[in-house]
C-alpha cells in the first residue's frame, strides 16, 4: 500500500514510521522546507507520565503507553533525554482535593510510580519550592524533541520513504480504490496514493474540508490558544518539574528543564484568532505572581521572553476540553483515509502509540 501522510510534525512523522516499519511505500508531503516547525518544535518538550486525561480517552490511552515506547526509542537511537521527574503540587490547603482527584485518576490510567509527599518532604526535594501538598511522579521526562524527530525521519528514509518538502496538499478526492491529491508549491502537480493520513495540525480542518466526498459536517472547528515561555536569567535551582494544579486550557504555567540544563516557564493560556508567536513582555508580571506562589525566592527581572506555540484546539474558550478526534474508515465510511484534529498535548508523548492506531485504523 503506498501512503500519503501529510505533515511532517511529530505526530505525522510518528505515522510515516510506522507505515514504513509496517512495509508500505510512504511520502510525507509537508508545507514548510523542514520538519516539525509547527507545534512540534513550539512544547515544553515533556514525556507526560498520563496523569490528566479522562478515563478511556484516546489521550489517556495513547499517553500512558506512548510515554513507554517513547522512552524505549529514544534509548535505542539515542535520542537525548531525561526521565528527572515531575512534582505536581498545590499551594493552598483548599487545592489539595485536586491534587487527590489526579493521583486517582493518574492510577486509572495506569500510570506508574507516584507517590503522595508531604509539604516537608517535598520542599526537602526541591530547597526553593513552597506547597502545602505534593506528588511525584517518576516517570516524566524531558526530550529533545528536535532529535526524536530526526530519528523518526531517519526510520522513515532507511525504508525508503521519503519527505517531500515545501508541497502543501490542496485537494483530495477518491480516485477508484485510491486518492488523486493535488499538490501545490514550485512544481504543483498531482498524485495517486492508496491512503492519506491528514496529520497537518493547524492546517488539518482546512485539508478535510478541500477532501471531496468527507462529511463536512464531521470537521471541528480550528481554535488557537497560545502559549508563551518566558526562560529564567540565572542558574537553575531545580532538579525536577513543577507543575501546579491544571487550569483551563492548559496544565499552568510550570517549571521545566531542558537538555541544556536551562529552565523556562509556561506555558500560559492565551486565546487568539490570528496566528502569532510572539511573546509579549508585558505578560511577565504574571507570570511572576503565578510563579511566586510555589517559587516565593524568584528573583526580579529574571524572566526573558523566550517563544511561544500555538495549540490546535477544537473546543473554545469555557468548553470543557475535548479528546484527541481521528477520523477513521469505520468512523466516516472513506477507505483509505484518516483525519486527524486537535492533537495538542500530549500529543508529543502519544505519537507513537497514535502512529499504531492510525495505521491499523486505515486497514479497516
Amino acid at each position: 500500500m503506498e501512503v500519503l501522510v501529510v505533515g511532517a510534525g511529530v505526530v505525522g512523522l510518528a505515522v510515516a514510521r510506522r507505515a514504513a516499519l509496517d512495509g508500505h511505500d510512504v511520502i510525507v508531503a509537508e508545507a514548510a522546507n523542514a520538519i516539525g516547525t509547527g507545534t512540534s518544535s513550539r512544547n515544553s518538550e515533556v514525556i507526560h507520565a498520563g496523569i490528566y486525561y479522562p478515563t478511556h480517552s484516546l489521550r489517556a490511552q495513547h499517553c500512558v503507553r506512548g510515554r513507554r515506547l517513547m522512552y524505549a526509542l529514544c534509548e535505542s537511537h539515542g535520542v537525548p533525554h531525561r526521565k528527572v521527574g515531575k512534582l505536581l503540587i498545590v499551594t493552598d490547603d483548599a487545592d489539595i482535593p485536586k491534587l487527590d482527584a489526579l493521583h486517582k485518576q493518574a492510577q486509572i490510567n495506569g500510570v506508574e510510580n507516584m507517590t503522595a509527599l508531604d509539604a516537608a518532604d517535598a520542599m526537602r526535594m526541591e530547597p526553593g519550592l513552597f506547597c502545602v501538598a505534593a506528588y511525584l511522579s517518576a516517570e516524566t521526562g524531558i526530550v529533545d524533541s528536535h532529535r526524536y524527530m530526526l530519528a523518526l525521519r531517519g526510520d522513515i528514509e532507511d525504508r525508503g520513504g521519503a519527505i517531500a518538502f515545501n508541497t502543501p496538499i490542496e485537494r483530495m478526492q477518491r480516485d477508484g480504490a485510491g486518492w488523486k491529491v493535488s499538490f501545490g508549491g514550485e512544481q504543483p502537480g498531482t498524485i495517486r496514493v492508496d491512503a492519506v493520513v491528514n496529520a497537518a495540525g493547524h492546517g488539518a480542518q482546512k485539508l478535510a474540508v478541500a477532501t471531496e466526498g468527507y462529511p463536512q459536517e464531521r470537521v471541528p472547528p480550528h481554535v488557537m490558544a497560545k502559549g508563551n515561555y518566558f526562560k529564567y536569567a540565572g542558574r537553575t535551582p531545580f532538579t525536577r518539574l513543577i507543575y501546579p494544579a491544571p487550569v483551563p486550557g492548559g496544565l499552568g504555567v510550570h517549571i521545566t528543564l531542558d537538555m541544556g540544563g536551562g529552565m523556562k516557564f509556561g506555558p500560559d493560556v492565551e486565546w487568539i484568532e490570528r496566528e502569532n508567536y510572539e511573546v509579549d513582555p508585558g505578560r511577565a508580571p504574571a507570570f511572576y505572581q503565578y510563579i511566586r506562589k510555589y517559587w516565593p525566592g524568584l528573583p526580579d527581572g529574571s524572566l526573558i521572553p523566550d517563544y511561544a506555540g500555538i495549540r490546535p484546539k477544537i473546543t473554545r474558550q469555557g468548553e470543557p476540553a475535548a479528546d484527541f478526534l481521528i477520523d477513521r474508515p469505520r468512523d466516516h465510511g472513506l477507505p483509505g483515509l484518516v483525519q486527524m484534529f486537535g492533537i495538542e498535548s500530549p500529543g508529543l508523548t502519544s505519537s507513537l502509540s497514535l502512529a499504531e492506531y492510525v495505521i491499523e485504523g486505515l486497514r479497516t
